[in-house]
């Protein structure tokens, strides 16, 4: 049902949020934005990624291990090294929640223009 600002709320969609609500938990830290990132524009190892970050190998661990808990990072096996990746697809969730409120800047700006052209 459309709420006051015409988004619309389902109360039953609270459930099921375990998800969405991870990823953005794991998009709240600059750190691990700065790692995804870095990972978006391939695979790296840990040594990789810790390259140039004013961080510990193991903060960076960590942060790593909150954005594999997200779904947001995968890691592999090669050899004696772990390979990260990013995992792009559970961004669609919060680009699909975030599509509404763009929906309503666009609608809120387009009200504007209007206004100042037929209001000069």
């Amino acid at each position: 049902m459309p709420n006051i600002i015409g988004v619309r709320h389902d109360v039953t969609s609270i459930e099921g949020t375990g998800a969405t609500d991870a990823v953005f938990t794991a998009l709240a830290d600059a750190h691990r934005r700065l790692l995804l990132d870095r990972l978006r524009t391939g695979e790296a190892t840990l040594a990789q990624l810790c390259e140039g970050l004013p961080m510990s190998r193991q903060a960076v661990s960590k942060h790593l291990a909150l954005l594999q808990s997200a779904g947001l990072v995968s890691v592999r096996s090669a050899g004696r090294h772990r390979i990260h990746a990013l995992n792009p697809v559970p961004l669609s969730n919060v680009s699909g929640w975030l599509a509404d409120y763009e929906r309503l800047w666009e609608d809120a700006l387009g009200r504007l223009a209007w206004h100042i052209t037929e209001n000069p």
